[in-house]
């Protein structure tokens, strides 16, 4: 028989269907939100199918048993390739039909089962179908697989059959003929009465490797176990499930009539990992179903999981005399099939929200699902149709929501709408249970309306809750949004303002009641009046303290992680007149160091008059301002530390302080050292500052100070005597204003007023400065022995001896006797200083000697020279004839020439030409306006001219001299160049 190629159904899922498309277009939302869940599609096959018995779906793998002892197996993500498959001992007549087939989830393993209670295995790998001898004579009425998804092998798996057995087998394929396929069959339980196994279902429990659930449908019984099994190492086959059935606590079931047709339904697989799959057991009353939970891993298991499931009556259903034949779970829904009519019922709320029957006269067979595809078929003797499943849990959310289940209803919720009433209506239930905090958190992600809630919070007083829900409203806001995040983090500042006030207020009540609480107040439960300390009601009130102040430290830590999270969605200005209508200090310095606010802090500090503090909130920042702000406060009440924290900082300009030090320097006790000196040398030597303010005020600091010292004043000018920096006249003002002498004298002698010096030193008795001051002009012998005269005088007066005072006179050769004699007092006799007298008329003598020779040398000399100038006036030179001019090299006697006493000889007018080509400019051009007046006049060489050219010998003379690194051969005389090549 052929079977030609079909096309993929158009829903994607690659079941081989239909030639049609689906009734309404599907393009647009509306469209899609208007689909109903559920349809009924028939798969249109290409080829004719008779006779069909049953069929099975799993990993899109499809399988279609046929009476006659055929399977069909399609493989739906190539539906093209179709396998048909015979059962051997099944071609005769009268040797059996297919009676139903049971595929594991991953369409690997297909077992048959026959009216005739033979049993076949077929592999997905293989095309012959093996019969299974040790399960012969046994009706398959359900499988339950190994959970843990078997692909070469089954591996464990239990077999319920039609007398009531339950067997554990192994079956593994083999191409050994004689071999057989299982490799032990197991009788492991039996069922009370012998009622046929219609259902079984093996999963694991988390966690635990050696703990299996299983559940068996009975009759109107539905059993519930979780037990261990055996486990064998890799290589042992052998039965699992032998003590799994021996405690009888494990078993746990309940019990309905039993229905002509029961059936144990699992819904498909979930990939959320989090998602329980579901049961339904179908009896006489209707349809049992439930969760199937996984914890706890105990046998109590069951037992929970009863008490949780319901029963769905038959009775709900509409009104029909067919009685129910197969049912199939799907995520939500239970699918529900009754002679040609398919239902489905929502397992959340029981409504039913699909009930169709064919259009045709067909009569449905039963149902089976994909668990791993999640895919719904329905068949019938000569159809297969696929019941399509659209957007199942579209309307799940609603369903919680109806059920007050908020927490799935969010979670099933899709869409920002959906989501949004969940919220709202889950806020408002926490509302009305007075879960105040709760419903915070939930209603400000909500789109109710924010007033309402706010309003409502406040009437209730739930600080807690309206903080809670402000900051939660505040989240919720985009950056862009900066009004309505300023606003809402400023009513979030006031309120955690408040709250804190409310808690402290309490706090102290609470203190101050318990201070003025009589001593001996509940202490009389002791003996002799003692307390015994069970019942003390001062303890008590101890912990209602420590409990606020705990209250206390979390809500400040809650405001703490607020600023620093949200400090940009905060005003300055109104965070600071919120926090301080409240006095909270604490709070008030934490959000400004949050936002960088030193200039607030350290006011804030210097106002309260804690300086250190204030200096370390300084260190912290960069910003110079900071420091020429509260540079004079800061200095004046806390001088070292300022002037250490000003040296940390180098970016600062000195100038910009200037008046913090003044102001400091005039409240500096007297002996205490003065902080600002030590500051100003860091600027001048350490910064290299040379800016004249700077050096003037540590000048006027140290012309001002209160000492009589004045050496480091005298110090400093000497250090910078070379490069001053400092204005000289302003630091003259300054030292004359406050009597530094040594620095006057000193600055006036720097600025070269010697006389000014000495008259100063002078006028203090300072002889011996005035003398020191006297000997700086060097240069200028003069102004020294003037200077010294008016230190001479002064001498003289001052000393009684004149022998003393000569003797400190001779310090400057330049004085002599006769200087000083106007000096003398009328009583001085010779005698005092008759040897001065005599040694100074000595060496008059001596140079008048001296003189009288010089003159003599004088005299000769003239003589010698007045000789030389004669003898000029007749010297001679002798030109032979045929001399050549030095320079163009012709007759010499052609022409006016000169005659240099080196013997060089030149044409006039080439010696001209030559001294103006080597002379400068200036030469140069007096010599053209010399000859062109010569010309104009009609006369010869001027005087002035000859002077000019005749000076000197332009071979022999300087010019040659300084030429000595000019090149000797010109370079654009190539041929002269050439000849001096080597």
């Amino acid at each position: 028989m052929d079977f030609p190629v079909y096309t993929t159904s158009p829903s994607g899922n690659g079941t081989p269907v239909i030639a049609q498309p689906r009734t309404a277009a599907l393009s647009g939302v509306e469209a899609e939100e208007d689909m109903p869940i559920f349809s009924i599609e028939r798969v249109q096959l290409q080829f004719q199918i008779s006779s069909l018995v049953t069929m099975a779906v799993s990993n899109n793998v499809l399988y279609l048993a046929v009476a006659s002892g055929r399977i069909l197996r399609i493989d739906l993500n190539n539906p093209q390739d179709i396998e048909d498959i015979e059962l051997p001992k099944l071609k005769a007549p009268g040797t059996g039909n297919i009676r139903n087939i049971f595929l594991d989830s991953t369409g690997s393993h297909l077992l048959v089962t026959t009216t005739t209670a033979e049993n076949f295995y077929l592999n997905l790998r293989t095309t012959r179908a093996k019969q299974l001898s040790r399960l012969k004579g046994n009706i398959i009425t359900s499988v339950a697989w190994n959970p843990t998804e078997p692909s070469s092998s089954t591996k464990e798996i239990l077999v319920g059959t039609a007398d009531g057995k339950v067997i554990e087998t192994y079956i593994e394929p083999s191409d050994e003929y004689f071999k057989r396929e299982e490799r032990f069959s197991k009788l492991v339980w039996r069922t009370p009465g012998g009622v046929p196994v219609d259902g079984l279902y093996v999963d694991l429990l988390p966690g635990k490797p050696d703990m299996r659930r299983l559940i068996a449908a009975t009759g109107g019984r539905l059993w519930h176990w979780v037990s261990k099994i055996i486990r064998h190492a890799p290589g042992d086959y052998s039965p699992t499930f032998t003590k799994f059935f021996d405690d009888e606590d494990t078993a746990v079931y309940v019990e309905y009539a039993p229905s002509a047709q029961p059936l144990l339904s699992v819904s498909p697989e979930s990939d959320s990992l989090t998602d329980e799959r579901s049961f339904a057991f179908l009896n006489e009353s209707g349809i049992y179903n439930g969760k199937l939970y996984t914890a706890p891993t105990t046998p109590d298991l069951g037992t929970i999981i009863f008490q949780d499931s319901k029963l769905y009556p038959k009775s709900n259903l509409p009104s029909s005399s067919a009685p129910i034949s197969c049912i199939t779970l799907t995520k939500y829904h239970t699918l529900i099939l009754r002679d040609n009519q398919i239902l489905a019922v929502n397992l959340l709320d029981n409504t039913i929200v699909f009930d169709e029957r064919l259009p045709y006269s067909d009569k449905f067979l039963g149902l089976t699902s994909d668990i791993k595809n999640s895919t719904y078929w329905a068949y019938s003797s000569d159809s297969i149709y696929e019941v399509t499943v659209t957007d199942e849990d579209r309307d799940v959310w609603q369903i919680y929501l109806s059920h007050r289940r908020f927490d799935e209803a969010m979670r099933m919720a899709k869409t920002p709408r959906e989501r949004d009433a969940v919220a709202i209506a889950n806020g408002v239930f926490l509302l009305e249970n007075e879960s105040y905090l709760e419903a915070a958190n939930v209603l400000g992600k909500s789109s109710k309306p924010f007033e309402s809630v706010a309003i409502q919070l406040m009437e209730k007083k739930k600080s807690d809750a309206l903080r809670r829900y402000l900051i939660v409203k505040l989240g919720g806001y985009k950056s862009s949004h900066m009004m309505q995040r300023t606003m809402l983090a400023s009513w979030i500042v006031e309120v955690f303002m408040e709250k804190l006030n409310s808690l402290e207020d309490s706090l102290a009540t609470r203190e101050s009641e318990r201070t003025t609480e009589p001593e001996g107040k509940g202490r009389s439960n002791g003996v002799n009046g003692e307390s015994n300390g069970l019942f003390d009601k001062p303890k008590k009130k101890h912990a209602t303290e420590n409990g606020v102040s705990s209250d206390i430290k979390r809500i400040k830590d809650e405001f703490q992680e607020f600023v620093t999270r949200h400090k940009n969605d905060l005003d300055r200005k109104t965070t600071y007149e919120i926090i301080s209508s409240h006095g909270r200090q604490e709070e008030l310095l934490y959000y400004a160091n949050s936002v960088n606010d030193y200039s607030f802090v350290l006011s804030y500090w210097v106002r309260l008059e804690k300086w250190n503090e204030a200096l370390t909130v300084l260190r912290k920042q960069n910003e110079p301002e900071i420091y020429y702000k509260y540079s004079t406060v800061l200095l004046v009440n806390c001088p070292k530390e300022t002037i250490d924290t000003w040296m940390r900082m180098p970016e600062l300009q000195p100038r910009k302080l200037i008046p913090a030090i003044l102001s400091y320097s005039l409240t500096v006790p007297f002996g205490d050292q003065n902080q600002a000196i030590r500051y100003l040398l860091y600027a001048i030597n350490s910064l290299k500052s040379k800016d004249a303010a700077v050096h003037n005020t540590l000048i006027s600091i140290y012309a001002s100070d209160k000492s009589k010292d004045e050496s480091a004043l005298l110090g400093y000018l000497q250090f910078h005597d070379i490069e001053r920096c400092y204005d000289t006249d302003f630091a003259l003002r300054l030292c004359i204003k406050h009597r530094r002498v040594q620095s006057c004298i000193f600055i006036y002698s720097s600025m070269g007023l010697y006389e000014e010096a000495v008259d100063l030193a002078l006028e203090h008795d300072n002889v011996e400065l005035a003398s020191v001051v006297a000997d700086r002009p060097g240069d200028n012998a003069s102004l020294r022995k003037k200077l010294w005269l008016r230190v001479a005088q002064k001498v003289i007066n001052k000393e009684h001896g004149i022998k003393s005072a000569i003797e400190f006179l001779k310090r400057c050769e330049l004085l002599k006797i006769e200087d000083l004699l106007p000096f003398f007092p009328d009583f001085v006799v010779i005698d005092d200083f008759k040897d001065e007298i005599c040694a100074a008329l000595e060496e008059y003598s001596r140079n008048i000697d001296q003189l009288r020779k010089e003159m003599d040398e004088s005299a000769k000399t003239s003589e010698t020279i007045r000789a030389d100038i004669n003898s000029l006036s007749t010297r001679f030179a002798i030109v032979e004839p045929g001399e050549r001019c030095f320079i163009c090299s012709f007759p010499l006697l052609s022409r006016q020439f000169y005659v240099f006493p080196c013997q060089h000889s030149f044409h006039g007018d080439c010696l001209i030409n030559k001294v103006a080509e080597i002379s400068n400019m200036r030469v140069g051009r007096k010599i053209t306006q010399l000859q062109l007046e010569a010309q104009k006049n009609g006369d010869g060489i001027s005087d002035e001219l000859d002077a000019l050219v005749a000076a000197e010998c332009v071979l022999c003379g300087p010019h040659m001299i300084n030429s000595v690194d000019e090149q000797f051969v010109d370079e654009n005389d190539k041929e002269l160049a050439a000849e001096w090549e080597l």
